[in-house]
């Protein structure tokens, strides 16, 4: 992968978590860094800059990793609905990243970070994209993993949830 090509925007309120993941990217190639405070000044950069790949911390104020990548997925204005989002957490309860997930999240990176863990999720994110799916209640990559090679239906995530109900 030629990471000397991507750029990359870091969503983070924190600036020394947008220091540290900046240094791990400068470490494997990546030039085109972009840095945003908060959500909202992420989708800023992203108006004015074309991202290929966005990373950004789950828990921020004033607005959330979930919020962010809510608002970049179905938000008319979007500047990009589309472009792979790396969720960074520290907080990995099911509720939260199930939130996120559903909110379209690509992948997910947990705290705390190492070199390996953010090439692994670049890799995921660039090499590995999944199709991206349009329902009434979602936008965002194909949330599931595990190929069943017995279900040829439409609706297999709807009998996933019923059985996962019982």
């Amino acid at each position: 992968m030629r990471y000397d090509l991507l750029k990359i925007l870091l969503v983070d309120d924190n600036q020394h978590m947008r220091r540290l993941l900046a240094e791990i990217l400068r470490a494997v190639g990546v030039h085109s860094i972009f840095e945003a405070g908060d959500g909202a000044e992420g989708l800023r950069t992203m108006r004015n800059s074309p991202i290929d790949i966005v990373m950004t911390d789950l828990s921020m104020l004033p607005m959330d990793g979930v919020e962010f990548v809510r608002l970049l997925r179905t938000s008319p204005e979007s500047p990009n609905p589309m472009v792979p989002v790396i969720m960074i957490t520290g907080h990995s309860t099911m509720t939260r990243v199930n939130e996120a997930r559903n909110a379209g999240v690509n992948e997910f990176l947990t705290k705390p970070l190492t070199a390996r863990g953010v090439i692994e999720r670049l890799h995921q994110a660039v090499e590995n994209q999944r199709p991206f799916i349009r329902s009434s209640s979602y936008f965002g990559p194909d949330r599931r993993r595990r190929v069943d090679p017995y279900y040829a239906g439409p609706l297999r995530r709807a009998e996933e949830d019923e059985r996962l109900a019982i």
